[in-house]
């Protein structure tokens, strides 16, 4: 691996004295502070790819996602971080037009990433071999990354989230899920007595069939209560804890993933889901990039901002 290419990894945990009402000790993993715009799973996802395409001498990168994508993002900070051409296949072609006020597209193309639009329903058929083999006679002589990131090397590179401490350590092991591939790294690296809790973001009846081609382990389980209604939705209780939890820890957590999680956990211990004495580890996997995006929405809705 290129030594220019690695980003300093600071292990940072935070501990919540007010869970000791309930005999549970609870800690938060700071993967959100790898690095300022290429952080959590996104760096642990995408940093194996990276090194794969420059070994294979691909001079660009052609990746999926919406126009609110924390992937999106990623990819296009990282592109410019390390001098990587990137293309964004967009969902949506409304979004074309609204590029100057969409805040992750915006930022995305400040950092160099080219986009091409397109329709919902042809969007759809991003992982078909016919769609795959059109984009590289479009662009040629791309390497190609799935929506999300998640591939084999993405779920090597979440298998370093947890460090030879974690797996002694802690009871359970709590994530936030959208493709799946951060806790299939998770599952892979943890120990066959740590129990990992995947809290979806979204209503997805593939997620489990998803996640067990990649797993090698069955110590796993999705709690599926707080979802909000959806990837992307949220509600005011919702901005009022993410908004407590910043005034009392001094923590942002995003609203469409890490902040569901921890919602959901710090309800589950309060409901006694969790054995007394418990250590709880959960992840903290950025996504903050989006929250801009999310207020300008809970704007229109005359919702609370998230602070």
């Amino acid at each position: 691996m290129n030594s220019t290419f690695n980003l300093d990894i600071i292990n940072e945990y935070v501990q919540f004295s007010q869970i000791e009402d309930f005999d549970i000790e609870l800690f938060i993993k700071r993967e959100d502070t790898i690095h300022p715009f290429i952080s959590g799973n996104k760096y642990r996802k995408l940093k194996y790819n990276i090194i794969e395409a420059q070994n294979l001498n691909k001079k660009t990168i052609v990746t999926f996602g919406g126009a609110f994508s924390n992937h999106i993002a990623a990819t296009a900070a990282f592109g410019k971080e390390f001098g990587i051409d990137t293309i964004g296949i967009i969902r949506g072609e409304e979004f074309e037009f609204k590029v100057e006020t969409n805040a992750t597209l915006n930022f995305a193309r400040k950092c160099g990433m080219e986009f091409k639009f397109v329709t919902r329903a042809d969007y759809r058929y991003k992982n078909t071999s016919v769609y795959v083999d059109k984009l590289n006679k479009e662009f040629e002589d791309v390497y190609i990354i799935p929506e999300g990131g998640t591939n084999d090397l993405a779920i090597k590179g979440c298998e370093q989230i947890l460090n030879a401490n974690d797996k002694k350590v802690f009871d359970y092991i709590c994530c936030s899920v959208g493709t799946g591939g951060t806790i299939s790294g998770l599952i892979n690296s943890s120990k066959r007595n740590q129990k990992i809790l995947g809290f979806p973001a979204l209503k997805d009846d593939f997620l489990n069939e998803d996640i067990c081609k990649f797993a090698i382990n069955d110590n796993w389980h999705l709690v599926t209560d707080y979802r909000f209604g959806g990837y992307a939705k949220v509600s005011s209780e919702l901005i009022c804890f993410i908004n407590q939890f910043k005034k009392e820890t001094a923590i942002q957590l995003d609203p469409v993933y890490t902040g569901k999680m921890l919602f959901g956990m710090i309800d589950l211990i309060k409901k006694g889901f969790f054995p007394k004495q418990s250590k709880i580890l959960a992840i903290h996997t950025g996504g903050l990039q989006g929250i801009k995006g999310m207020n300008q929405r809970l704007k229109q809705k005359q919702l609370p901002l998230i602070h």
